[in-house]
């Protein structure tokens, strides 16, 4: 003890080295320092020196008892030198960062909060405390709700926060663990309500106008935003759905339910997909009808014009050479009749006989024409001559 006290009452000794490359300036703030400590040193020296001859005379004259009581008197007078020390010393300098925001408390109060990066001062008694002012993101752990229609499901959420109010976030949660445990209480009571108050097909669903899992989440998110700013001084900036599922002891019922819902979807699909066929079918029959009638009836129109073009033709020729033409038409009635391997019983004087015993059977009507149509019947008797060779 009487060594810490000789320690604690020495001089300062300051060594100058003059080597040292020091300018005139820095000399003499040096030697302003040292003077103002000297200045603030000599009534504590003198209160030292008192405790240390209070302590021998202690240590001289009384009991154990004595002595403890002693003990502590001297060491409540170190600490309120210590402070008062404290108190009346130059501040001290820190740093803080454009992604940090900087807490100053004495002896855990927050006394000072630092929102902008640069220099700032504190006393000696006083520390720092830093948060990051940067986003953050919690992912909950999942949890298992109910829907509206009391079915079961296991649900998890990711939080994006930051810290809006740095006194606020210190003095409720601390620091980033009891910021997010508090955010894991807010969001599962949030989306439990929000779960329990949709149906399933609200976040599960191929029909465009059941699903609602944004406006949900967008609502969860509006709520946990106000809770959190207002009690912890944190700001969320978003949450969405992290995973949706069933738990697994109801997986294969539910799965079960599904192909089954999905099989009547499927029929229900069939059965209007037939429906709508048997409507197309039907028009398109119409649209046949409708062409095939056109179709025949403009035939029938080009046939009645080529049956009279025929007709005219054929009067044409007949009035040219009406024997040629009772050649051809008999050919062609004979060609009718006479199948392969027919018989054929005719008369004597049938034109179809005739045609067969004389060449000249029909020429013989013709015998007494003028000049011009008896020079044009060998021209016409060619082609019968070859088609009977035929």
């Amino acid at each position: 003890m009487d060594a810490l006290f000789n320690d604690r009452v020495k001089r300062p000794v300051v060594v100058h080295n003059a080597e040292d490359d020091l300018t005139e300036s820095r000399v003499l703030h040096s030697l302003d320092w040292r003077e103002a400590s000297m200045t603030l040193w000599s009534p504590c020296q003198k209160g030292l020196l008192h405790l240390k001859s209070l302590w021998q005379v202690v240590q001289a004259r009384s009991s154990r008892r004595t002595r403890r009581i002693g003990l502590g008197a001297v060491s409540l007078a170190l600490a309120v030198l210590i402070i008062i020390f404290a108190i009346f010393s130059e501040p001290l300098p820190f740093i803080v960062d454009a992604t940090e925001y900087a807490i100053v408390t004495a002896f855990g109060k927050p006394t000072q909060v630092v929102t902008s990066p640069g220099l700032g001062f504190r006393r000696a008694y006083e520390s720092i405390r830093k948060l990051d002012r940067r986003l953050f993101v919690y992912s909950s752990p999942s949890a298992e709700f109910l829907t509206s229609e009391k079915t079961q499901v296991v649900a998890a959420g990711t939080v994006l926060w930051r810290v809006a109010d740095p006194r606020k976030f210190f003095v409720t949660v601390f620091d980033r663990n009891g910021a997010e445990s508090r955010l894991g209480d807010v969001l599962f009571a949030e989306l439990g309500a929000a779960i329990g108050r949709s149906p399933l097909a609200a976040f599960v669903s191929i029909d465009p106008k059941m699903y609602r899992a944004d406006p949900i989440m967008a609502e969860i998110a509006r709520r946990c935003r106000e809770v959190a700013n207002k009690e912890y001084g944190i700001d969320v900036v978003d949450v969405q759905l992290l995973s949706f599922d069933f738990p697994k002891q109801n997986r294969l019922r539910v799965y079960a339910r599904m192909t089954s819902e999905r099989g009547r979807v499927s029929m229900q699909y069939r059965s209007e997909g037939e429906e709508e066929g048997l409507k197309v079918r039907a028009i398109a029959e119409e649209e046949r009808a409708r062409i095939l009638g056109r179709a025949t009836e403009l035939s029938q129109e080009r046939r009645g014009e080529g049956d009279a073009e025929a007709a005219r033709v054929y009067a044409q020729a007949l009035r040219q050479a009406p024997d040629f033409y009772s050649f051809l038409r008999t050919l062609e009635t004979s060609r009718r009749l006479a199948r392969q391997r027919t018989t054929m019983v005719l008369s004597e004087d049938s034109p179809l006989f005739g045609v067969l015993n004389d060449i000249d059977y029909f020429n013989a009507d013709s015998a007494g024409d003028d000049a011009s149509l008896t020079d044009a019947a060998p021209k016409r008797s060619a082609p019968v001559r070859q088609e009977r060779g035929n």
